[in-house]
Parts: structure tokens; C-alpha cells; sequence
């Protein structure tokens, strides 16, 4: 029996309904994937939604990845790019324009790439998120044109473009539509080296297929966060296929980094530090004696949440 389900609960929510004559909020407590520890929300919420016994970091989405990363009030989201919906009418166990309804109701966003200018420690920047909660992330041709027009709007600007990545790999749906997207967004990562431009990865649980055989592996500077599961096909596909035991924890980033696939492993808590000094770095450009502080505390829904 779950004690904190079963008896602590239903108690607090008791004692809740007594005091402001309503219900409880559901998501006061959320209990972690790896660890199955119970957080209590404000806990959550003021370590960057990372598990404070374990150091799970919890997936997050573009809203708390601006807010954690760029200067305070100093972005603005790069406009959703406008493609074709449902272009091969797919329909398998439900409809992929369904699967798109439901998406965006879940979610709030139109698709499974956001892109926002703005400045780091007052370096001007451009940073995009691809998250793992839009149809776990997969690459198709909303997010092929929306990265295009990124790092376009990075290249004309003369700004750093860093991204954010989490993603089960190509769209299905979107068949040889979504597989084109990989050589479109090779070329633009090469706009950026022509352009001589940073071009910073982080990669975040998961990542894997289509979008690691592109450009989740063509960055300057290759992070992740600790943990995260980054591949191209699934351990058991690859151990079935080549009937071997695989090395433990061979598709976790401090493997990957151990093996010199990655620049550096980077717990949430210090990523933006560690953003701030590349791209200054890279751009050449000292770093303010003053700097912006640390970003303000963001609730689960992606807004700003006042300190409690």
C-alpha cells in the first residue's frame, strides 16, 4: 500500500476542503520516474523540476526552458511556421489529424518545436526546444520548416542558435515527408558554420532515430542532461538484432560521454551558466561582471510561479 496515495492524501485534501470550502489540487504531489519518491510540488518547482533524492530531471517543455535560460523578459517566440496538414491523409488505429487535435489540446502548442530570440547575459541568442510531449517529439515537416526558419532567423541576425532536443525520431504519419526533413535540417546546421555561427546542442530524454541520425548530432558543442537516453534504435531492437549483451547504461549520456560522443554532461541547475560562457566564448564576447541572475521559478503548466 502507497501511504502517501492511500492515507496522506486523501488527508491533506480533507483538511483543504475544511479550510477553503473547495477540493484540493490534484498535482500537489508527482511522484518520479526513476525513483518513484513522492515530490511535493513546491519542492518540484524550485529545483527546475528535478527529483531532489535522485537527481531525475523530469521532462520540461519550451515555456520553462525560456524561462530558465534566456535573460528575464527578454524574449519573444519566434512565430509557428504554417505547412501542410495531414499531407497523405494517414489514418492507422486513429486518424492523424486527430492525433494532432489532441496533441495541441494536451499541450498548448501548435507543434513539437518552439523558437523564441532573445538575449543571454545579454549576448543576443536564439534558442529553440523541441519537446518530447507533442507526439513524443518526431520530426516532421512542421519541425523540419520550423527549425529551417530558425536557424535562417539565427544566420540574418548573427546570433547563436542553440536547441534544446528530445524526440522519438521521424513521424510516421508523414512517411518520406518527414524523412526529407533530415537533409533540410543538415544543410541548415551548415548555414550556421558558413555563417560561423555557434550552433550548441543539448540533449535531453530521450532522443533517438531520425533526429539523432541529423542534426541532434551535428552540433560545435555537444551537451546533455545527466541520464538522458540518446540513441539512434531502442537497446532491445539492437541486442535482439545482434544477439550480444549489451554494456550497462551504453545509451545514457555518461556513456556516450565516456566515449566521446558528447562535450559534457550538465545538470539543469547549471546549464544557462554553462550556455552563457560557450556562446560569449564562441562570439568572443566578455561576459557581464553583472549578470542576470538565476531564472525565475516556473510552476509544471510553464508559468512563472511566485516564491513561496
Amino acid at each position: 500500500m502507497n501511504w502517501i496515495t492511500n492515507i496522506v492524501r486523501p488527508r491533506i485534501k480533507k483538511l483543504m476542503a475544511g479550510k477553503t470550502g473547495g477540493d484540493t489540487p490534484e498535482n500537489l504531489w508527482k511522484k518520479c520516474p526513476s525513483c518513484g519518491e513522492m515530490i511535493f510540488h513546491r519542492d518540484l518547482t524550485a529545483g527546475m523540476q528535478v527529483c531532489p533524492k535522485c537527481g531525475y530531471h523530469l521532462r520540461i517543455g519550451p515555456a520553462e526552458r525560456f524561462a530558465y535560460t534566456f535573460d528575464v523578459h527578454s524574449f519573444t517566440e519566434l512565430p509557428p511556421v504554417s505547412v501542410k496538414a495531414d499531407p497523405l491523409n494517414f489514418r492507422a488505429e486513429k486518424k492523424y489529424a486527430d492525433e494532432m487535435k489532441a496533441a495541441k489540446a494536451k499541450t498548448g502548442r501548435p507543434e513539437a518545436f518552439t523558437a523564441a530570440r532573445g538575449t543571454l547575459d545579454g549576448l543576443p541568442v536564439i534558442i529553440a526546444v523541441q519537446p518530447f510531449d507533442f507526439l513524443a517529439g518526431s520530426l516532421g515537416m512542421a519541425v523540419g520548416e520550423g527549425f529551417v526558419r530558425a536557424v535562417e532567423a539565427a544566420v540574418s541576425e548573427r546570433r547563436p542558435f542553440i536547441l534544446f532536443v528530445a524526440s522519438g525520431g521521424a513521424r510516421m504519419q508523414e512517411s518520406v515527408l518527414s524523412l526529407m526533413q533530415m537533409p533540410r535540417t543538415v544543410i541548415a546546421v551548415q548555414m550556421l558554420r558558413e555563417a560561423g555561427l555557434p550552433y550548441i546542442l543539448v540533449i535531453t530524454d530521450p532522443t533517438y532515430g531520425g533526429v539523432t541520425a541529423s542534426y541532434a548530432m551535428l552540433g560545435d558543442i555537444q551537451l546533455a542532461e545527466p541520464a538522458a537516453q540518446i540513441g539512434f534504435a531502442g537497446a532491445r531492437v539492437i541486442a535482439q538484432t545482434i544477439r550480444e549483451k549489451l554494456p550497462e547504461g551504453f545509451q545514457r549520456a555518461e556513456y556516450l560521454l565516456a566515449h566521446g560522443m558528447l562535450d559534457m554532461v550538465v545538470p539543469r541547475s547549471e546549464m544557462r551558466a554553462t550556455l552563457s560562457r560557450l556562446v560569449h566564448l564562441l562570439m568572443k564576447k566578455p561576459r557581464p561582471k553583472t549578470r542576470s541572475g538565476p531564472p525565475p521559478v516556473v510552476n509544471g503548466n510553464g508559468k512563472a510561479a511566485a516564491a513561496e
